[in-house]
Parts: structure tokens; C-alpha cells; sequence
């Protein structure tokens, strides 16, 4: 006496269907993903922006005034040829590039803020101006 097994397996529009499915998902969960890590690279130029401007204020309490723009963020890591009274290095690592790898733009005094330092990133895209992602990043208030 035989017994016949009746084998069934998917068929080639189920498999079709599951992958479709499996695509889909990965297509929202991608999406997700890429925007929390934008998220996250602007709230690094924040966080660095912040870290510079503690570091300028150290040095102004030290030196008498912030650096100039000539002198520009370097002067938190090396004693500028002409100035007195530097007491650093203000920053314990080298002066990072923003999230996208562009350098951070410093002036001093500031247009913005004319009795301190204007220290921003042009954001993803590189360029002033933009929204979202590509928005600049700043440490005055735009109105």
C-alpha cells in the first residue's frame, strides 16, 4: 500500500505578493531611518556650535575680547602670534567640520549678534538659506 502525499508549496504570485510586501516595508523603514539620521547630523552642528561658543567665551575672559574673524576658530586650539594672555588650547580636539563636512563659518563682531560672534553651518546643502534639512544653522535667532 502506497500513500500519496499531496505536496503543496507557494506558488510563484504568493512569493510575488510576499516580496512586493517585504520591499514596501523596507522602502517606509529606509525612509524613516535617512530622516533621524539627518535629524541627528543637525543636532551634532548644534551641539558644536554650542561647544564654540563656550570655548569663545573662555577666551575672551582670558584674552580680553573674542578672536577675529581673520583669526577665526583656530584661535581656540593655537595662541594667535599677537595675542597675550591665551591660556588655552579651548577645545580639547581638533576644530571639526560641520555634519556634511563643510567648515564652520565664524565672524567676529557679528552682524548678527553685534556685541559677540556669529558661528553658523550652511546645513546639508551647503548654501545660505534653505528649509528642512538644507536650513542653516546658527547661533543668532532669525526674525
Amino acid at each position: 500500500m502506497r500513500r500519496h502525499r499531496k505536496t503543496r508549496g507557494f506558488t510563484l504570485i504568493e512569493l510575488m505578493v510576499v516580496m512586493v510586501i517585504l520591499v514596501l516595508l523596507a522602502g517606509v523603514a529606509s525612509v524613516v531611518v535617512i530622516n533621524r539620521i539627518e535629524d541627528g547630523k543637525r543636532a551634532k552642528a548644534i551641539a558644536d556650535i554650542n561647544a564654540f561658543e563656550q570655548a569663545l567665551d573662555a577666551y575672551k575672559v582670558d584674552v580680553g575680547d573674542y578672536p577675529t574673524t581673520e583669526q577665526g576658530l583656530a584661535a581656540l586650539r593655537e595662541r594667535p602670534s599677537d595675542v597675550t594672555n591665551w591660556n588655552g588650547p579651548y577645545l580639547k580636539k581638533a576644530i571639526p567640520t560641520d555634519p556634511w563636512g563643510n567648515p564652520y563659518h565664524y565672524e567676529s563682531p557679528g552682524t548678527h549678534n553685534t556685541e559677540g560672534v556669529d558661528i553658523w553651518s550652511y546645513g546639508k546643502d551647503g548654501k545660505e538659506g534653505g528649509e528642512g534639512n538644507n536650513a542653516d544653522i546658527t547661533n543668532w535667532q532669525e526674525e
